[in-house]
């Protein structure tokens, strides 16, 4: 087969990994970026995207997500996280099927795609239809089924066996697109045997962990009271911790706790928006940072950010660190571009395949319009440009695997109206539900 090759001209590259200066051009054949240069003849090239007034970076990496939620944006506002789990959330849970969380998944690709996502890492139910969704939208995706088990061993063994088929059917499809990850919920939802069991499974199979960690107050309350540790003491006191273990949110965390995570080299994924608006509290990822611990960034469900655009929860999270720090030079737009882009890659262990813009990565790349309000005038400094003016809405064009999954704001893989119909329909008949 031919190759299928991409060029594109005239591109200002914000990357951060290297500091490209001045126009480059960046030639993708088939899913590979394979060449970087000032001018890239034009010959036998089959499309060419002309990138004056626009800045290249690698596409972002979602590194916590629960993307059929978006189903349910704006169900349950300004409630604390018990309340809206218990009251809300699982009530209409109970109630969905895999037809609804492909939907879901759609809608949520939709807005990924829209606003520069091209990598998400999800944990949630009926995966298979999630990875369907991934399957047709283009964009790349870990996937983890959420096991809870509150102690219940048949409901244990049942769980198990729903991460493992997920692995076995889904685990590097999609031409290689999806890898699936096990997906314990949390350590106050997930039994120690079940942890334990998750423990053995991925050293057996090479496989990587998504998990909930540290989210709020009451779980270190309850995990405490339980185990007499606090929840990073008591994972790491089974041995449960490793390398391959991704923790989301991690507010609340000592001194001691730190040091658990950069002893076992635990990878973090920041959620500031849902945990500014569940009021679980700003995780102190200033400190992890000055640890030299790999932090990442996610949304979350959008039923609890209420959107994904990754920009918006990039600056949030600048923002955050500096008022509770009372320090305006900590979380610079140089490492929320990192903690947007590599840091995602290693936290999900892709760091080889993208993440950054180099010859031989992965094709995984967005355009951001300047010739916009609210990017001019142009910033001589690019990531501040990045995560203190733009949005989602300023992105251009989105290339994952070497396939245009958007270009001139216009997605090229899925109808958009079709999904925005069948996700109102779809809510409509969860709530008549109820």
């Amino acid at each position: 087969m031919a190759d299928n090759t991409i060029l594109i001209k005239n591109a200002v590259i914000l990357d951060p990994n290297t500091d490209y200066d001045g126009q480059k051009d960046l030639l993708i054949k088939n899913d590979l970026i394979s060449e970087i240069s000032d001018n890239i003849s034009e010959k036998n090239v089959d499309k060419i995207i002309d990138a004056k007034d626009k800045i290249l970076l690698p596409g972002f990496i979602n590194t916590h997500t629960h993307l059929s939620m978006t189903l349910f944006r704006g169900l349950a506002d300004d409630l604390a996280l018990d309340e809206w789990l218990n009251d809300n959330i699982w009530p209409m849970e109970a109630n969905l099927n895999g037809n609804y969380c492909y939907i879901g998944a759609l809608l949520g690709a939709v807005e990924l795609i829209k606003s520069g996502t091209t990598t998400f890492s999800d944990m949630y139910f009926y995966m298979e239809d999630v990875a369907k969704a991934v399957e047709e939208s283009g964009i790349r995706a870990v996937l983890s089924y959420g096991m809870i088990d509150f102690g219940d061993e048949e409901k244990r063994k049942v769980e198990i066996e729903n991460n493992m088929t997920l692995f076995k059917n889904c685990h590097d499809t999609a031409d290689g697109r999806i890898k699936v990850f096990l997906g314990p919920h949390s350590p106050y939802t997930a039994s120690e045997e079940l942890l334990k069991e998750v423990r053995k499974l991925a050293d057996e199979n090479g496989m990587k962990i998504h998990i909930h960690v540290s989210e709020t107050q009451k779980e270190i309350d309850d995990v405490f009271n339980e185990k007499g540790l606090r929840p990073f003491e008591y994972l790491d006191s089974i041995g449960f911790l490793g390398p391959d273990v991704l923790c989301a949110h991690c507010v609340w965390l000592n001194d001691n706790e730190i040091d658990i995570i950069k002893k076992n080299d635990v990878k973090i994924s920041h959620n500031p928006c849902s945990n500014m608006k569940l009021a679980s509290g700003i995780a102190p990822v200033s400190k992890l940072i000055d640890n030299d611990i790999c932090v990442s960034i996610g949304t979350d469900g959008a039923s609890s950010n209420n959107n994904l655009d990754l920009i918006e929860e990039l600056k949030t999270a600048s923002l955050l660190q500096k008022v509770s720090t009372l320090d305006p030079k900590v979380l610079t737009s140089d490492e929320a571009i990192a903690i947007g882009t590599i840091n995602g890659a290693k936290a999900l262990g892709l760091e080889d395949e993208i993440g950054s813009i180099e010859v031989g990565k992965k094709a995984d790349l967005i355009l951001i319009d300047t010739n916009n309000a609210n990017m001019i005038p142009d910033s001589s400094n690019l990531s501040s440009n990045i995560i203190y003016s733009a949005n989602g809405s300023n992105v251009d064009t989105t290339i994952c695997n070497g396939k245009i999954l958007m270009e001139n704001k216009k997605l090229t893989t899925l109808d958009e109206q079709e999904i925005y119909d069948k996700a109102r329909k779809a809510i409509e008949e969860l709530k008549a539900l109820l």
